[in-house]
């Protein structure tokens, strides 16, 4: 692992350590917190990110894929633009494997499959009254996610569930859950009020990444546990 950096834009709130898991010539492997944006934003007060932190160390450094901002865990960047568009068709032919972490409300129970994991298959719209939001519609695209229960908390009635996308559609992971029943918990957007407050950020990391390296042809694979 590479040394934990602390960097940001000006202007920017308090500084968290800026996490490089992994560093090339071709490639970086970050760990994004919650609550950063992963790039800029309208505005402002929306202009501290992690691709500028990045930048501001790498000059190179390329956006490849996005993070919520309330979602912590793994992200991709470019070094370059050849390196970019060699990743971008890498994620569009959904070469790049990522696990998640989330703790939901209630006890999902395990798919009744000879694993154990399940799939959301539904497709998500934009909310168009109520955007960024995103719904269940069946006119909206093609979405998919695996998910396997891993462990129920009977005190905090919550269930630590693993997730991994099979498409990439903008809050996925968080419409799906909630059209099972089971919320994020601390999920700003879509929780019910007293799921929200259960936690003060979501509860939602992106944990693990492999793929075939784009320049050495060789497996890269990723991890970083949730800090929940």
């Amino acid at each position: 692992m590479n040394p934990v950096r602390d960097v940001a834009c000006p202007g920017a709130q308090p500084l968290t350590p800026l996490q490089i898991l992994h560093a090339d010539d071709s490639l970086l492997v970050l760990n994004k917190p919650s609550g950063l944006l992963s790039v800029p934003g309208r505005g402002e007060d929306k202009q501290d990110c992690l691709s500028r932190r990045v930048q501001s160390l790498y000059p190179d450094a390329l956006v490849v894929h996005r993070l919520d901002m309330a979602t912590s865990g793994l992200m991709l960047m470019a070094r370059g633009a050849a390196m970019q568009r060699a990743m971008s068709l890498l994620f569009e032919r959904r070469e790049v494997n990522k696990l998640y972490v989330a703790l939901v409300d209630g006890q999902l129970e395990p798919a009744p499959t000879a694993d154990g994991r399940g799939l959301i298959d539904l497709p998500i719209a934009v909310d168009w009254p109520r955007r960024p939001l995103r719904i269940i519609d069946a006119a909206g695209k093609p979405s998919q996610t695996r998910w396997r229960s891993l462990a129920f908390n009977s005190e905090a009635h919550c269930t630590r569930v693993e997730l991994e996308p099979v498409t990439g559609r903008s809050h996925q992971l968080r419409v799906h859950l909630l059209a099972l029943g089971h919320p994020i918990l601390g999920d700003a957007l879509y929780a019910p009020d007293a799921v929200r407050a259960r936690s003060v950020r979501l509860l939602l990391h992106a944990t693990a990444l492999r793929l075939i390296h784009p320049a050495t042809g060789t497996l890269l694979s990723v991890e970083s546990p949730p800090d929940f």
